[in-house]
């Protein structure tokens, strides 16, 4: 090969390197700077995008403040840190897969990641931004079953978002209020998916996605962030869609502190690590203040709530969304079962003269009987009832709305094989992540994950579950209660448990 000819191979290998190199790296413009990510399976990824300054020191406790820009480009293939909380560890039914892996975890956590599979803007692609549950305690973007690269392949930019969680997301106290603009303290977590949201109108077309066409989802405490969002004046014309898997805020057992009942606790919360002051408890470490962990949730602090989440709907103040509801048949979440006997003394005890009627609803013939109908009606007061009236008001006021119950038992073996179709058993399914968890899975489990993952992205694109090739989900109405039964087979039916749900409410709805 003479000199001339060498050289010519080596450039044409130099620009094959570069261009393979790109392929590899894909770079993308937002407006705090550059991001790199990877390629995956075809599908761009970036993972650890900063979308608010790190709430640390003095911005503990504070709502999230925009992101400091960065010049060159930051390398984004790795997750951040998740939110502060307990140290991760398989529970219940809960295998390690449904849950943030152990490290890092940090105060420093406001990061969100895309997966796409195109960074044109051109594209315009349906946008999901998903966000977790944990009870408003633990959770991140990084559980292996939030994974967002079959999305992409469905044609949809997946966002998954952290959020504070626990004392530092949800912590409200009146020196708090008083140094806030907005003269509110306590859902510094709902503010930070608030700042997420906005992040994504502004960045998404960047990474392909379409900002007029958001759809926002989560499970459990994560649906019950959706219902707090689509019920927020803050969040007006971040999303046009929703999804609540198991979680909402209509009956009184779960409506939400005020503000002064917040800020009372803060204060109690306060004494107890003996402070003074929030300047003395933003300078506490934060292992520190998660010895004082408290029931966190949702606040009605006359800011991102103005009023209860149910008062917001019932008054039709909400945000117009299309929403795709459900809730799974065996999440009940009870405390210590009791025998029969016992369990009929509680009810008489604490619903009084609607034991009897609630009785018949959720029986107590004998102990195994009674040891079902507390799971059913935990389920029933802590989630189906919850997502129930939200399907029944949102349709009454002209929302397209969908309806599930997902009934399939979910495999596995060991401690894990007693359980149902449990609370976030459906979520692998959902995003079509099965891979992800090391069950036994069947043909039926995979059918079921393509169909399930084929409704969510239709919903996501264009506010329809349907698709050619899946059985007919018919929409729900307040008269006709259609719901798609996603078990074994797919199917739908007339809700069949709508009476008692109807009954429950009726004794449980907000005064």
């Amino acid at each position: 090969m003479n000199t001339q000819r060498l050289l010519a191979f080596f450039f044409c290998l130099f620009i094959s390197a570069i261009s393979f190199t790109q392929t590899r790296t894909p770079v993308v413009q937002t407006q705090a700077g550059s991001v790199s990510g990877i390629v995956q399976n075809d599908i761009n990824i970036f993972k650890g995008i900063p979308f608010a300054a790190p709430p640390v020191g003095e911005l503990r406790w504070k709502a999230p403040q925009p992101v400091q820009p960065w010049t060159g480009v930051r390398n984004c293939d790795t997750f951040s840190a998740s939110p502060m909380q307990a140290s991760p560890a398989p529970f219940s039914m809960w295998s390690e897969e449904f849950l943030i892996r152990k490290a890092p975890i940090s105060e420093d956590c406001l990061y969100l990641n895309v997966w796409t599979s195109s960074t044109s803007t051109d594209k315009k692609l349906p946008v999901l931004v998903w966000i977790y549950g944990g009870g408003f305690v633990s959770g991140g973007s990084n559980v292996p079953i939030y994974d967002g690269e079959a999305m992409a392949k469905q044609g949809i930019v997946f966002v998954s978002i952290n959020y504070r969680v626990g004392i530092f997301g949800f912590f409200a106290h009146p020196e708090l209020t008083k140094e806030a603009p907005y003269h509110a303290s306590g859902n510094y977590g709902i503010l930070d998916q608030v700042a997420a949201l906005q992040w994504v109108q502004k960045n998404i077309a960047a990474f392909g996605g379409d900002p007029g066409n958001v759809t926002i989802a989560g499970q459990s405490a994560g649906s019950m962030s959706v219902n707090a969002l689509v019920a927020s004046p803050l969040a007006k014309n971040l999303f046009n869609k929703a999804i609540a898997e198991s979680g909402a805020s209509f009956l009184r057992s779960n409506s939400g502190n005020s503000l002064q009942q917040a800020e009372e606790a803060g204060e109690k919360t306060a004494t107890a690590l003996h402070v003074n002051s929030i300047e003395e408890l933003r300078k506490l470490p934060a292992s520190e203040l998660m010895k004082a962990q408290s029931r966190s949730g949702v606040i009605i602090d006359g800011y991102v709530l103005p009023q209860s989440i149910a008062a917001i709907f019932q008054e039709n103040k909400a945000n117009k969304v299309d929403l795709l509801t459900g809730w799974n048949e065996n999440e009940g979440l009870s405390g210590p079962i009791k025998n029969a006997g016992d369990y009929i003394k509680q009810m008489q005890q604490q619903y009084g003269d609607n034991a009897q009627t609630l009785l018949q609803y959720y029986p107590a013939t004998n102990d195994s009987i009674a040891s079902s109908s507390q799971y059913d009606l935990s389920r029933d007061i802590i989630f189906g009832a919850q997502n129930y009236t939200w399907a029944n008001t949102a349709s009454g006021q002209g929302n397209h709305v969908y309806v599930y119950r997902f009934t399939h038992k979910v495999p596995g073996t060991g401690v894990y094989a007693k359980y149902g179709a449990f609370h976030t058993g459906e979520v692998p399914y959902a995003y079509n992540n099965l891979k992800f968890v090391n069950r036994p899975w069947t043909d039926i489990d995979h059918k079921l994950a393509g169909v399930m993952s084929s409704y969510w992205a239709n919903f996501i694109k264009t506010a329809n579950p349907n698709g050619k090739g899946l059985p007919e989900w018919k929409p729900y109405n307040i008269n006709e209660k259609a719901i798609m039964v996603l078990g074994d087979t797919q199917q739908s039916q007339t809700m069949p448990d709508a009476k008692r749900l109807d009954f429950l409410y009726s004794i449980m709805k907000p005064q």
